[in-house]
């Protein structure tokens, strides 16, 4: 199967076809003229990141060093497929991951990100109240989720900041609460305390679905000139 130029439109079709039940990995693969990786790829990038997964060429994908260590150090311990690691750390691409692990068994250094801040990934994680967690969380997250940004306003570290994302998606506001010993009791919510985070945390999701819709647009404006 030779390979083909694919729209942003199509691939949004194609998986949206597919998480309808419209056909098998394979057909739809075939369908659309890709191999049934490259569909996979689509699949999975949708599932980690949205319809913004299958936008190409509009976003200068840049991980941090220690991100590329962890994903590969995941995948080496056996904790998932490349597949479902890319999922999981919103990689965009299996080549990518399998670079990082390629540089990892080899022991070379992770090349560091370039420009402004590229320090910044190095940061020491600190203590933290929740007040000071709700605010770098929404803060991330009104920002498309730019960990580089938080890191350098608010001086956390990388680790501190995605597993505090991730809480927060799975958890909400509770996921944020610190449940260690005495923390537990000082960092109680009152019932308008909570109420406060929430709407601060739903400002913040609204803005990032605002970028992401923006960016889409221009997406949809670059395929149609394309076309």
């Amino acid at each position: 199967m030779g390979k083909r130029y694919v729209s942003y439109e199509e691939k949004l079709e194609a998986v949206e076809k597919y998480n309808r039940g419209e056909g098998s990995q394979k057909n739809i693969a075939h369908e659309y003229g890709v191999h049934q990786a490259s569909f996979q790829q689509w699949i999975a990038n949708y599932d980690a990141m949205g319809p913004l997964g299958l936008a190409t060429g509009h976003m200068n994908n840049r991980y941090s060093l220690e991100l590329k260590t962890v994903a590969a150090e995941a995948y080496l311990r056996g904790e998932g497929s490349q597949v479902e690691i890319c999922k999981r750390y919103s990689i965009r691409s299996k080549k990518q991951l399998q670079d990082w692990i390629t540089l990892y068994n080899g022991h070379k250094e992770f090349r560091a990100i370039g420009g402004p801040g590229r320090g910044i990934y190095m940061t020491k994680g600190r203590t933290t109240t929740l007040d000071e967690r709700i605010e770098i969380v929404s803060y991330c997250i009104a920002k498309g989720k730019d960990y580089g940004a938080a890191i350098e306003k608010y001086a956390v570290s990388y680790q501190q900041i995605y597993s505090w994302v991730g809480k927060y998606e799975e958890k909400g506001v509770d996921g944020l609460i610190d449940k260690r010993g005495k923390h537990k009791q000082l960092e109680e919510m009152t019932e308008v305390e909570r109420l406060r985070a929430e709407n601060k945390m739903l400002k913040a999701e609204n803005k990032q679905k605002e970028m992401e819709i923006a960016v889409l647009k221009k997406v949809r404006e670059i395929e149609r000139r394309r076309g």
